[in-house]
């Protein structure tokens, strides 16, 4: 895995099916409450789960997902740019 924060997945289409997983357990958390009681809420766990913790995270794990080689930060004497990946 490349350098960064560590929210990245290995695929987009990885990181979109925890994404389906993470949204739909809290949706089915909420939705199902009423049939099923507080047995649901059990749901909320399967999201935080998928979401490595909170849907910000997962949100900023896709960014990094999408722009994961085509941009590279630069950092020289404590200043940090951001760069497209090989470009000068």
């Amino acid at each position: 895995m490349a350098e960064g924060s560590g929210f990245a997945s290995r695929t987009l289409a990885g990181h979109l099916a925890r994404g389906g997983v993470g949204f739909g357990a809290l949706v089915g958390a909420f939705a199902l409450l009423p049939f099923v009681g507080p047995v649901a809420l059990l749901l909320l766990l399967v999201g935080a789960l998928a979401f490595r913790g909170c849907p910000t995270c997962w949100v900023i794990g896709l960014m990094e997902t999408v722009s994961r080689g085509r941009l590279e930060r630069e950092c020289v004497d404590g200043r940090c740019e951001l760069r497209k990946a090989g470009g000068a």
